[in-house]
């Protein structure tokens, strides 16, 4: 056996899709609390692996990495939970359970993990009570047995007049209507055509146009279609909400994103942190199966189709398309060097697609209208429509479909209705923790990713977290690089490093100063991902967002 055959025979061990080797560690994970080293060699061993190869994604994914008691709580340490009651609850929490945050109990009883978004930002704060959620200011007492869990829907309006995403959801509009008449009727050219006409550009934060991609691809044999389902944006839901209200658009989506692109094979990455949404997407799959959208021989066409939703294991790094693209080969989820760009050389070295959950669901209604009718909303160059999701702070919190181009201005306080109990608006963060942070007399700014851009901030997955008066802004500084520090996969030195060493200045209460500026270069200019190069302009954001209240942090 050669080099290539023995390296080869290594990948067919860990496990194709769906992760052998990530499975096996996490079902040995979930009824210890010993430390990785403990456990994970017997774990790569019984699947022809050395200890190495298990103890990296062990120690790396937190859901691995973190102590499991026979009651395992997951608790929101994240920036809409944070904002909720400026992060008293995981005190509260703490007292009530009697356990610190990622430790368990001595008798082994409780565990408590904190994690870095569940999607109940419209209804913080939150916690998993192993898969049962609870939320909102009783949560403490939830938790404790005093009162019953509250799980309360997630609120939606379309503000479009014709929903392109949630038809389904407002409307009960059907799905499944297009793949059948496009596999048996239609043509891969057809689908590709409309999605390029559209103007469709990937809803994940990158933007990139989503028919280039596809084409990118150019229907090489062993193409996969991988649908991003690894939402980590704290103060974004709209990915879970697709998935858990309407699977079946995501899915139809898929279906058609594989037809367009020769592709054989589609794996759906759910985040661990949505176990409803995960158990719908896997019953929709054997739903469609079922009816005939997937298998080798879709609705009696020659047209095979193999659809497998993996879960994943908890990291925010790993929802950028590398960094994914090794999680579901099994190793830890960090980012890696391009070109090769994964449409050339992904998932296993076969050309790979990944689109997120939000895009994929847009397709349908555009091959069923028409691109053209798609580029009418919108604005020239982002076209279409967006999910945007408000916290809780909002008087009117939830997830609105709206036009790109849409001011921010009116989201805030007619969507929205402003805060909540009359509270003053501080600040509002768009576009996730690494997005940016905008001024309450500053939202007079369209929703499109250029705009939000030279204000400094992103459109990201168009969260929208809002920050009263309670919240001092050097508490939540020291929140952003927190969450960087926490979430920095470690792969490059320049983010590893000095997402830490921005942590221990902002504890310290360091003033700006030369040391600042230097650091921000660094992460800025040397990071692999833009993970670390987006840390300094959020910084930068909150500082000029505040004003005086944190002068100089700007410079």
């Amino acid at each position: 056996m050669d080099r290539f055959d023995a390296f080869r025979a290594l990948d067919d061990r860990r496990g194709r899709p769906g992760g052998r080797l990530i499975e096996a560690l996490a079902a040995v994970r979930a009824d210890t609390a010993d430390s990785p080293e403990v456990w994970a060699p017997a774990t790569a061993a019984g699947v022809g692996l050395p200890a190495a190869a298990a103890l990296g994604p062990a120690s790396y994914y937190a859901d691995l990495a973190a102590p499991h008691g026979g009651r395992h709580v997951r608790i929101c340490a994240a920036t809409a939970c944070f904002a909720a009651q400026a992060g008293r609850h995981l005190d509260d929490v703490e007292r009530e359970l009697g356990v610190d945050a990622d430790a368990v109990s001595p008798d082994g009883a409780t565990s408590l993990q904190a994690v870095r978004c569940l999607g109940y930002c419209y209804a913080g704060p939150a916690a998993l009570d192993g898969d049962t959620p609870c939320t909102g200011p009783t949560l403490a007492g939830q938790l404790g047995g005093r009162e019953p869990p509250r799980v309360p829907e997630i609120p939606v309006a379309d503000e479009t007049g014709n929903p392109v995403l949630l038809g389904g959801v407002v409307a009960g509009e059907p799905t499944w209507q297009v793949w059948p008449r496009m596999v048996t009727t239609g043509s891969a050219d057809r689908v590709q055509l409309e999605v390029a006409a559209s103007g469709l550009r990937g809803r994940g934060g990158a933007g990139f146009r989503v028919a280039a991609k596809w084409e990118a691809a150019g229907r090489a044999p062993g193409t996969v279609v991988v649908v991003n389902g690894d939402e980590g944006d704290p103060g974004s839901y709209a990915d879970r909400l697709l998935m858990e209200a309407e699977p079946e658009q995501v899915l139809e989506g898929l279906a058609l994103a594989c037809f367009a692109c020769g592709a054989e094979r589609g794996v759906i990455l759910v985040r661990s942190e949505y176990p409803l949404a995960l158990a719908r997407m896997r019953e929709a799959v054997g739903q469609a199966y079922a009816d005939g959208h997937f298998g080798p021989s879709v609705h009696g066409t020659d047209t095979t189709l193999d659809v497998e939703v993996v879960q994943g294991a908890g990291s925010y790094v790993a929802g950028e398309e590398t960094a994914l693209i090794a999680s579901l080969e099994g190793d830890r989820g960090c980012a890696r060097p391009r070109p090769p760009y994964p449409t050339r050389r992904g998932l296993w070295d076969a050309p790979t697609v990944v689109n997120n959950v939000e895009t994929l669901a847009s397709v349908p209604w555009i091959v069923s209208r028409g691109g053209e009718a798609y580029a009418e909303r919108g604005v020239p160059g982002e076209t279409g429509t967006k999910l945007v999701c408000l916290s809780e702070r909002f008087a009117r919190p939830g997830a609105y479909e709206v036009e790109l181009g849409t001011p921010l201005v009116r989201i805030v306080n007619e969507l929205g209705g402003g805060l909540k109990e009359g509270a003053e608006l501080s600040s509002v963060q768009v576009g996730g923790p690494l997005g940016g942070f905008l001024a309450a007399d500053a939202l007079d700014v369209p929703l499109t990713s250029a705009d939000l851009a030279a204000r400094g901030a992103a459109l990201g997955h168009a969260g929208l977290v809002a920050f009263d008066q309670r919240v001092p802004p050097e508490e939540l500084l020291r929140h952003i690089w927190q969450f960087a520090a926490a979430e920095s996969c470690g792969a490059c030195s320049p983010c590893r490093v000095g997402s830490r060493r921005g942590l221990e200045l902002a504890s310290a209460g360091a003033p700006p100063g030369p040391e600042w500026g230097r650091l921000g270069r660094v992460l800025a200019e040397a990071s692999l991902c833009a993970f670390g190069r987006r840390i300094p302009p959020a910084v930068h954001s909150l500082a000029r967002a505040y004003g005086d209240r944190l002068r100089g942090w700007e410079s």
